[in-house]
């Protein structure tokens, strides 16, 4: 019991430094960073209107109207300060530029010789003529790793609520006092929230720490499930702190506070835009990918399904052609959420009854990073609700070779179920006609997953747009460069990656024949250990993606326990052996 308290103490002060307390917008929107060939700012001396816009000064010696310092003065501030004049030293023959920054600030970039490369970035007040900002290396093209408050969720990373959730997500499983002894399910839910002390250094731009953190408790969650899909189910029951019946009262109080807090306070980050953009240019017969607004020029990076899902509520709300507050996005990701939620409850119910369903819908709305992903305004609660639905129609071949094709083309990574869900899981097997199990059924999921991925890309592949749609998803997605991976942070690490990259794929391709019976528990578990290993190899990664296993990875944790006694599958026999002769054991005959 006390390292289980330790842990969540340690995970509590970490998650309640200033960085996960504060919840103001941040200064600028954060939607995709600029790539980091980033050319100079616009130079223009049109009227501003923007309070970030950049302006070239009429002078470098004379202050603009308005100002106090000077371009040279402002420049000889910037290059005094230590980081900056070693990034000048480290890259010979780069030179600084100053720019008016709205009406009373000064930026000074610093760029490379020939490909004017921004390698640093400094913001001055001038009235103070106090430096507001410094920047260099990846935190000047990668803006949202700069640690401004509030930029993902806004008020969600306040202290005084992400600290109760953490709190309300391990409550029900922490030993009573007549069983003192932990056990492995309350360090896995320990696991899950200690991605917290990672965010914490992310919300203080501690990038080279919160980055390496996450792999850890990535590699134990896979440890866990493959072992949890390996020893398969426990008839032991599933032991709470209390009663199912309080979990039921307080997850409509959570319901009811993340839908509020979605809509009094939160803000929407550029995944959320690209999907009311992209539904738009779809109802607008505009061509999906290519030639998206400047704001959000990264947009058409995912899958069709994507913006399909947008589609109601960019009608029902409509889109001003801004980034404004966009109630379209608000609406859809809180349906993502409240239909993830949903569907974990119904999927509870039917593999071990109500007090499962109440649980497992428990556990999505008290853990802390879906409502992260909610108050973000992401379409990442997306993958989760396909996901989710993939195990509700298991039982259905062709509805789940539908559903995982929807899930796979939303943003590419659940592609790699594909081979795991191919087969019926053997607690929703029809042991007697065998209806949904063998050649027949793979083949109706495969026709259905096909059928189902052709229609999706239908405005694609009869608009021309397929190799549009190569460059800006896949390739792009391939290529992308983030330091919120240690492949992106540190150097020297590509074959590693390779190494990790072919073994996940590796491990989802086994899939497809091993292990031959699996129950949807186990399907889960296995789920969650694909999704978990490609996150493990790829560059771009962000808290944003636990969502994508969470649902698989809680399943699996939670349903695991009380399964019932494997009963024998009955033989079909002929008619005639069940006709006994006159000298039989009347038993026999009776049973």
């Amino acid at each position: 019991m006390r390292w289980a308290a330790a842990l969540l103490a340690a995970v509590a002060l970490v998650a309640a430094s200033p960085g996960m307390a504060a919840a103001a917008p941040p200064p600028e929107p954060l939607g995709a960073p600029a790539p980091l060939t980033r050319q100079a700012p616009s130079t223009a001396t049109t009227t501003v209107v923007d309070p970030n816009a950049l302006t070239n000064p009429p002078s470098v010696s004379i202050p603009p109207p308005g100002h106090r310092m000077t371009a040279q003065q402002a420049t000889r501030l910037a290059m005094a300060l230590p980081k900056m004049a070693r990034a000048k030293r480290e890259h010979p023959g780069s030179y600084p530029t100053a720019y008016e920054k709205g009406q009373a600030q000064w930026q000074v970039s610093l760029f490379t010789a020939g490909k004017r490369i921004e390698i640093g970035q400094v913001t001055i007040d001038d009235a103070t003529r106090t430096v507001l900002e410094a920047w260099t290396g990846y935190q000047v093209a990668w803006t949202m790793a700069r640690g401004y408050p509030g930029a993902f969720g806004r008020r969600v990373n306040a202290l005084y609520v992400w600290i109760p959730l953490c709190v309300l997500f391990v409550l029900p499983f922490l030993p009573g006092p007549r069983r003192w002894r932990p056990s492995w399910l309350l360090l896995d839910v320990l696991v899950l929230l200690s991605f917290s002390v990672s965010l914490a250094f992310f919300n203080h731009a501690r990038i080279g720490l919160s980055t390496p953190l996450v792999y850890p408790p990535l590699l134990y969650l896979l440890a866990r499930m493959l072992v949890i899909a390996r020893r398969g189910e426990r008839p032991e029951p599933l032991r709470l702190l209390v009663p199912a019946s309080w979990l039921a009262v307080a997850l409509v109080f959570l319901i009811g506070f993340r839908v509020g807090l979605n809509v009094t306070n939160s803000n929407v980050v550029d995944v959320g835009y690209s999907g009311v953009i992209g539904a738009n240019r779809l109802v607008h017969g505009t061509p999906l990918y290519g030639n998206w607004p400047k704001d959000d020029h990264y947009g058409d990076t995912y899958g069709p399904v994507t913006y399909y899902a947008y589609v109601p509520f960019e009608r029902l709300f409509g889109w001003s052609g801004r980034w404004d507050d966009l109630p379209a996005a608000h609406a859809a990701a809180i349906a993502f959420d409240l239909l993830t939620l949903l569907g974990l409850f119904l999927l509870g119910r039917r593999v071990r009854g109500p007090t499962l369903g109440i649980v497992l819908a428990y556990a999505w709305a008290s853990f802390p990073f879906t409502l992260f992903v909610s108050n973000s305004n992401s379409n990442d609660a997306l993958v989760s609700m396909l996901l989710v639905g993939v195990l509700l129609v298991a039982s259905s071949p062709a509805a789940r070779g539908a559903t995982a094709a929807l899930a796979g083309l939303t943003k590419f990574a659940p592609l790699a179920l594909a081979p795991l869900l191919a087969r019926t899981p053997s607690d929703v097997t029809d042991p007697v006609r065998r209806a949904n199990t063998g050649p027949g059924a793979f083949a109706r999921y495969a026709l259905a997953f096909v059928a189902t991925a052709l229609v999706v890309m239908a405005p694609v592949l009869l608009g021309g747009e397929l190799h549009t749609f190569w460059d800006h998803t896949i390739v792009f997605q391939r290529d992308r460069q983030s330091p919120f991976s240690i492949w992106g942070l540190w150097s020297g690490l590509g074959g590693l990656q390779t190494a990790v990259q072919v073994g996940a794929a590796l491990f989802a391709l086994s899939l497809l024949f091993v292990p031959r019976r699996r129950t949807r528990v186990q399907v889960a578990a296995l789920g969650a250990a694909v999704l978990i290993a490609l996150q493990l190899g790829v560059t771009y990664w962000f808290y944003l993606y636990v969502a994508w296993f969470f649902p698989f990875a809680i399943v699996a944790l939670l349903g695991r326990w009380g399964a019932q006694p494997a009963r024998e599958e009955p033989v079909a026999q002929p008619l005639l052996q069940n006709v006994a002769p006159a000298s039989a054991d009347r038993s026999v005959l009776a049973h």
